[in-house]
């Protein structure tokens, strides 16, 4: 079963989903204090029990500093030479720590548009928390106002609203990002079955600015919709066709598509 979205918890309780994340023990905790605490049990024992049983030799400390790096670069492009040399490995030992936390669903590797649309792209992914209870666990926020302090806070909500969009989406969607040597740029691209093309823009904003690179960007790839998400409770018009709305709003219209 996938965490709980804002989708089943409702917009009021968005915040809150977001600062805790899905996993319903976190979510439903009487305090922030009680949800940190079962997030850090949940780590530690993933890390000395739960990967040690499916077969991993990997130090628990090693993979944890590993996990703790790609949540200080949330949202990121990868640099697995970097995050190597920073652990003291070489870049293989590196890219398997990272596909073993792929393929637990614990991190996203998303990857980029790759159609020919005339322009020099991005080739490297961007990497992501999954649930970003567990992010703010791995950087020791507990609570809203430390997530709004921190400077992950724009990426955690970036890969918060992601995750609640993809799960949206209908079967067989294909995601990406799309980022070009120009800067023009989209969070998240979802191809939808059938072809058409969703372009989001997500800002951490009570009253969002549409970036010029989503401008660029839609402008080479034509998308079918335009949104901008942001965490506010009203859906209005942008110019240009693009609708600024809260996660919600937009989920629904992923949901009867």
């Amino acid at each position: 079963m996938n965490p709980l979205d804002a989708f089943e918890t409702g917009g009021e309780n968005i915040d809150r989903l977001w600062t805790r994340g899905g996993f319903p023990d976190s979510y439903l905790a009487t305090t922030d204090p009680q949800s940190m605490q079962w997030r850090r049990d949940f780590i530690r024992t993933y890390l000395e029990r739960d990967i040690p049983a499916l077969g991993p030799r990997i130090a628990a400390e090693t993979l944890r500093r590993f996990w703790t790096m790609l949540a200080h670069n949330q949202s990121g492009l990868l640099n697995a030479s970097e995050l190597a040399r920073s652990l003291g490995v070489d870049s293989k030992t590196a890219g398997g720590y990272l596909d073993l936390l792929v393929d637990l669903l614990l991190v996203r590797r998303l990857e980029p548009w790759h159609r020919n649309v005339g322009k020099r792209l991005v080739k490297s992914p961007k990497i992501y928390i999954r649930d970003s209870g567990l992010l703010h666990a791995l950087l020791g926020l507990p609570t809203r106002d430390d997530v709004l302090g921190h400077p992950v806070a724009g990426g955690s909500w970036e890969g918060f609203a992601i995750e609640n969009l993809i799960d949206a989406a209908p079967v067989g969607s294909q995601v990406n990002f799309y980022r070009t040597s120009g800067g023009a740029e989209v969070d998240l691209l979802l191809t939808l079955p059938g072809e058409a093309v969703w372009a989001f823009e997500i800002k951490r904003s009570s009253a969002p600015k549409v970036a010029r690179g989503f401008h660029q960007a839609c402008e080479d790839l034509q998308p079918a919709r335009r949104i901008v998400i942001y965490p506010g409770a009203e859906t209005y018009p942008a110019g240009n066709g693009i609708d600024v709305m809260p996660l919600e709003e937009a989920g629904r219209l992923l949901f009867a598509h």
